[in-house]
């Protein structure tokens, strides 16, 4: 393959740079994702793109590449559909919460799959907080096909799930830049059949990238803004709850902008063990659910087909879950 093509397109800086067609997109990433792309070259390529931004239909040609590598699981016997959380940001400043939205699914009986990183770079992963909740990484698709299967609660690290997208990943701590990869990652459903995915994005103008690339793909998904990019809305504020279906968007909950009356009670630091113990006394309803992620809880329940409509899953929460009033728009 002549790599050098490709970087003539996209390596001519903001202005003068143009986007590959959705093939040669997905010929190009299919290389990088199967080590085939020679170290230089494969630098021109990440820093090109990182200058000139992914389009629509380079993004939709990396995730057919993508697809085509990951080892994929059979939808788990029953009525709802899984929900899909990709984990890959951690906690940095704020209490990672993606393991209790993980846990209030399962507790539901709606299937849920959690893929990410085992390493943190500084943060708290998903993972160590599953560790200290005795939810263990599983080291094969195979093992979480039937731990989704008896418990209806897996998670999986990227490296099981797919190799060569976790090595292009882990090229931010040589390069010092992020790559495409750290969006795709947000976007792998693995599910043959109809999941739901969960997709976060840190940045409002990904946020629209995301929801044209979910359209495009016929996927069923809750978009958010996420905390620290992780799927869970912001305890403190609510984002805006998008649900994306058969080639719609309805906004199950608008985003919250006003000032806040009093904050909700969240742990006391960001570490694994105290959130937790935290997330344990949630879960043992010690301690209130945050409205926000009440509100996410009841989207999914609806978006999983849990509830027959959006009120019913509103009030399961509000009787069932936390004792909150869930409320409207």
């Amino acid at each position: 393959m002549n790599f050098q093509q490709y970087i003539k397109e996209i390596g001519r800086g903001a202005e003068g740079a143009r986007d590959l067609p959705q093939d040669d997109a997905r010929q190009l990433y299919a290389a990088m994702l199967d080590g085939g792309v020679p170290d230089l070259e494969l630098g021109a390529i990440i820093l090109g793109m990182r200058v000139k931004g992914e389009s629509l239909d380079e993004m939709l040609g990396f995730l057919a590449a993508t697809d085509e590598r990951t080892h994929h699981l059979d939808m788990p016997h029953g009525r709802v559909r899984p929900v899909v959380l990709p984990t890959y940001n951690g906690g940095r400043k704020e209490a990672n919460l993606t393991p209790l939205l993980a846990l209030l699914l399962q507790r539901f009986g709606v299937p849920v799959l959690v893929h990410g990183l085992l390493e943190g770079f500084g943060r708290v992963t998903s993972a160590l907080i599953f560790r200290e909740l005795g939810v263990m990484p599983l080291s094969s698709v195979t093992q979480t096909q039937a731990v989704l299967e008896e418990k209806g609660l897996a998670f999986v690290p990227l490296t099981a799930l797919c190799p060569g997208i976790h090595n292009l990943l882990a090229l931010r701590s040589r390069m010092g830049v992020r790559n495409s990869a750290h969006s795709l990652v947000k976007l792998i459903n693995p599910f043959r059949g109809d999941a739901v995915l969960v997709a976060a994005a840190t940045h409002p103008e990904f946020i629209e990238l995301m929801r044209n690339l979910l359209l495009a793909r016929g996927q069923r998904g809750l978009l958010l803004r996420g905390t620290e990019g992780e799927p869970f809305a912001n305890p403190k504020r609510r984002p805006r709850l998008e649900y994306i279906n058969d080639g719609g968007v309805e906004a199950l909950f608008e985003a919250e902008h006003e000032s806040l009356r009093a904050l909700p009670n969240l742990p006391e630091s960001n570490d694994a063990l105290t959130t937790a113990k935290w997330i344990r006394r949630v879960l043992d309803k010690q301690i209130p659910l945050p409205k926000p992620i009440a509100n996410q809880l009841a989207s999914l329940l609806f978006a999983s087909g849990y509830a027959e409509d959006f009120n019913q899953a509103k009030a399961i929460v509000a009787v069932e879950a936390t004792g909150l009033a869930v409320g409207g728009n």
